[in-house]
């Protein structure tokens, strides 16, 4: 049995049932889950999955929990790639990573459109999680990791997002009146050379608002002779200017410590998707871990942000 790695240095904690989901809790047919996204709806909590299907695409299914640990999936996918219309081309390898976002009672998805021509984002909605209505293609080719503000800034909806440019990924802010039509971009965060996220960097979970600032959980990468460790971090980002950065960790929040973490289809990863805050002052942070399956891990919300403000 494998030795459970405590780190001190880390401000998250593992859930001692870790992975909370993995491919066997599937009911149908898959190659691996990971990297899904979860929110809380009155007192229970939906978690929207990305599976892996065994032909190499993934889909989304649903999965659902009274305490934020112990889900049960529903029994067959609830949103699948696109067959006809203007999504179908860019659909055709699959859609990936959402991430959902409540703005005025409205549940939003923003996920990755995949096919030969690369990833887009695209956004989507629902009322009930069980059926998506989607809405547009917001990006051009060559862009991922997109995520809604909760509510709009100065009468706009924002977003960030990761367009990668020579092989290098950084973070953008892009603003919209319509969540149709993006513009006003602006560079975020780039990755820091020497660092543990000096080869890209991604927003992970929907901006949390603060008395300090938006805290955005991320997530780095860093490029070793033997591949890519990713990471999780967080950044305090301005109220009114969330293109302006408050306050940046230094250190990551997590790494990739447990055998379930290290060892699977995209091997050393820690990949944040997920956040709750709960009325006890506890947040919850979801993660897929080595492509492979879903964990949490908690912290004491005030200690998170503590953490951000004075990473050294």
């Amino acid at each position: 049995m494998a030795k459970h790695f405590a780190n001190r240095e880390e401000v998250l904690s593992r859930f001692k049932d870790n992975p909370i989901i993995t491919l066997h809790d599937i009911p149908f047919r898959c190659n691996t889950v990971f990297n899904g996204t979860v929110i809380k709806k009155g007192d229970e909590y939906f978690h929207l999955l990305r599976v892996e299907e065994q032909q190499g695409h993934s889909v989304f299914a649903l999965a659902r929990s009274k305490d934020g640990l112990h889900f049960t999936v529903e029994n067959k996918p609830v949103m699948t790639p696109a067959r006809r219309g203007p999504f179908a081309k860019y659909e055709t390898r699959g859609i990936e990573d959402p991430r959902i976002t409540e703005i005025d009672g409205v549940y939003y998805v923003m996920y990755t459109a995949y096919s030969k021509y690369g990833t887009r984002i695209a956004l989507a909605k629902t009322d009930d999680f069980h059926q998506y209505k989607r809405i547009a293609l917001v990006s051009e080719p060559g862009n991922k990791d997109g995520i809604l503000f909760p509510e709009k800034i100065n009468g706009e909806y924002v977003r960030l997002d990761r367009p990668t440019g020579k092989d290098v990924g950084s973070m953008w802010v892009s603003y919209s009146k319509n969540l149709v039509d993006w513009g006003k971009s602006e560079l975020l965060m780039t990755p820091r050379p020497g660092m543990w996220d000096n080869f890209r960097i991604g927003a992970s979970v929907p901006p949390i608002k603060t008395e300090y600032g938006w805290l955005e959980i991320y997530h780095g990468v860093k490029m070793t002779v033997a591949g890519p460790i990713y990471r999780i971090g967080t950044v305090l980002l301005d109220i009114k200017q969330p293109h302006k950065v408050v306050a940046r960790c230094n250190k990551p929040i997590l790494s990739p410590r447990e055998d379930y973490e290290r060892i699977g289809d995209v091997g050393n990863v820690v990949f944040a998707c997920g956040a709750v805050v709960e009325d006890t002052g506890e947040i919850k942070v979801y993660y897929g871990a080595a492509d492979t399956c879903i964990c949490v891990a908690t912290a004491n919300f005030n200690n998170l942000i503590e953490a951000t403000l004075n990473s050294v």
